[in-house]
């Protein structure tokens, strides 16, 4: 079987990406970190660690569909790149 080499442009910061849009929409939305550990039923440390631009945490498609449930916003919106990744 033959297969076709593809050229795909992955995003190197994905994380960072999701730590900004996250706390870019919980802003917006005017809620703290700690209502929104509640809301998603995550503790608030490991949101702190999510919003975190220098924290490697890891989280699950149910922690990040949790997230944009509360946030009214999509899933894509929090993977999306971000120009400068700065408030």
């Amino acid at each position: 079987m033959k297969y076709d080499v593809k050229d795909f442009d992955f995003s190197k910061d994905l994380k960072k990406n999701v730590s900004y849009n996250v706390k870019k929409y919980r802003k917006l939305k005017g809620i703290t970190q700690e209502q929104l550990a509640l809301y998603t039923d995550r503790s608030f440390e490991f949101v702190r660690r999510i919003e975190s631009d220098k924290g490697k945490r890891g989280f699950s498609v149910d922690t990040l569909y949790r997230i944009a449930v509360v946030l009214g916003v999509t899933v894509n919106d929090l993977l999306e790149d971000n120009e400068n990744g700065e408030d």
